[in-house]
């Protein structure tokens, strides 16, 4: 028989955005139950962010040693032991896995079950044998990864970012299929330790990016030796040999034969809801099963947000965290609290990519009047000084020296955004960047330099000499 009790908020979903709501409302003092069938912490720390960026630094330092003599230095290096890898990649989960813990978040007064939990009315939540009772409830039910309607891809093996991390061998050939940031993230880390990679894109490698850049991390995964496909999809998937895998592609220079070790989904991510039983609470979807939601992330059951991927927007582990902040102060505070953050976004490829605010193309389409900033490490003291100067940064500055949005492409660029986010959030101009002082030497002076570089015509005109030249005969 169930258990029945009450709670102020319930939350289904141990990811981000739910341990992000569940830590801060009992914090303050609110019931709160937390229903997660699966690993706490969702796909970020399990599956994700986590162990992503962990096999990225793997590779990061295998592909560091041998290009050590541009700076005089010789070293020695091993083949890379994948079991160690693997072990490395497992060791951060496990190290940053207390902070998601089961423990840490009872201590908090959380009551946690760890159970499939589904709707039993508006406000009513069942699983584990216990019914909830909620004032209020989040969906946090995160995404899976998508799998395209491939013909024969249900008959081979394959890979998501689910499974990939759990490799005991290195792939011997790694087939990758999507050229996002997942697919090009994961592409160069296996291509850095030693894998032979070839990376599939129907369309264009990043192709949300802006197109400059995204061909600076395009010309960094081929010098990794990543064999590239864009412009050619996938038609037909099939058994090659004694375990291997074949891929069919087509494109506009024909069809192609691709034959691989294994082969790695990365096409993106699909939110669903299947098993929560969302007509019984009264929750209504869109013709593409998105839930329906209000800008304050409410439902149509108005006592019922969504926050993470199941809100439907960007598939981001920081976005999941603002969307917490904004349930919480719908539902603990009564405050009418609306989801439009300023976005930044990074690809944690190396060199990185990072954007935030309008892009070169929507900023056209709209008709709107910009100036593009730009500035290159190239003429960047700290990056000449570490032999890294691959990259640039580009500003979007409306007629009146508003920063409208912008992008980096080069290593740092994922620190060097949160400086444009909080420009273009609090609607800064040009000139607040350009009168920062900044630390010397360091990457973050691009920004600096291209927010500068808006006053340059002016500053240095025929105008400014004749003024000078005039001030000077009174000095």
């Amino acid at each position: 028989m169930s258990e029945t009790i009450q709670a102020d908020i319930c939350v289904i979903g141990a990811g981000a955005g739910g341990l992000s709501v569940a830590a801060g409302a009992s914090q303050m003092g609110a019931r709160v139950v937390l229903f997660e069938k699966g690993a706490m912490g969702g796909d970020c720390l399990n599956v994700g962010c986590v162990p992503s960026k962990a096999l990225l630094a793997a590779g990061h330092a295998a592909h560091s040693a041998p290009h050590a003599a541009r700076y005089g230095v010789d070293v020695d290096v091993k083949a890379v032991d994948w079991a160690r890898v693997r072990d490395h990649v497992q060791g951060v989960i496990a190290e940053i896995a207390p902070m998601d813990s089961v423990e840490r978040y009872t201590g908090f007064g959380v009551r946690v079950v760890q159970a499939e939990a589904r709707f039993a009315g508006p406000r009513t939540v069942e699983g584990g044998g216990l019914r909830v009772e909620a004032k209020f409830v989040v969906i946090a039910t995160g995404s899976t990864p998508a799998v395209p309607p491939i013909p024969g891809l249900d008959g081979v093996p394959f890979l998501t970012n689910e499974t990939v991390f759990d490799l005991e061998e290195r792939p011997r050939r790694l087939l990758i299929l999507g050229g996002g940031p997942i697919g090009c993230e994961l592409a160069q880390a296996h291509a850095r330790l030693g894998c032979e990679v070839v990376l599939v894109e129907a369309k264009s490698l990043l192709g949300n990016e802006d197109a400059e850049a995204s061909e600076v991390v395009r010309l960094s995964l081929r010098r990794d030796g990543v064999e590239i496909h864009e412009g050619a999809a996938a038609v037909h998937a099939g058994p090659s040999g004694e375990a291997g895998v074949e891929l069919l592609l087509s494109g506009e220079a024909g069809e192609t034969v691709l034959k691989g070790s294994h082969l790695l989904v990365a096409v993106g991510r699909r939110v669903g809801f299947e098993g929560l039983d969302l007509g019984r609470a009264g929750i209504e979807t869109d013709e593409r099963g998105r839930l329906k939601l209000d800008r304050r992330l409410r439902t149509t059951n108005r006592r019922v947000f969504a926050v993470g991927d199941a809100a439907g927007g960007a598939q981001f582990t920081h976005l999941a965290g603002f969307h917490a902040g904004i349930v919480i102060r719908n539902a603990l505070f009564r405050l009418p609290a609306e989801s439009d953050p300023v976005l930044p976004r990074v690809t944690y490829t190396s060199p990185e990519l990072a954007s935030v605010g309008a892009d070169e193309a929507a900023l056209r389409e709209r008709g709107e009047a910009f100036e593009v900033l730009r500035w290159p490490f190239a003429e960047n003291d700290r990056a000449i000084a570490e032999r890294d100067v691959a990259g640039f940064t580009k500003l979007y500055v409306s007629p009146k020296g508003r920063i409208l949005g912008a992008v980096v492409v080069g290593t740092g660029a994922g620190e060097i955004v949160s400086l444009y986010t909080l420009a273009i959030a609090k609607k800064l101009k040009v000139a607040d960047i350009a009168g920062l002082v900044v630390p010397y030497p360091t990457r973050a002076e691009v920004a600096k330099r291209a927010a500068g570089s808006w006053y340059v015509p002016k500053l240095f005109s025929a105008r400014t000499r004749r003024i000078v030249r005039f001030l000077m005969r009174f000095a």
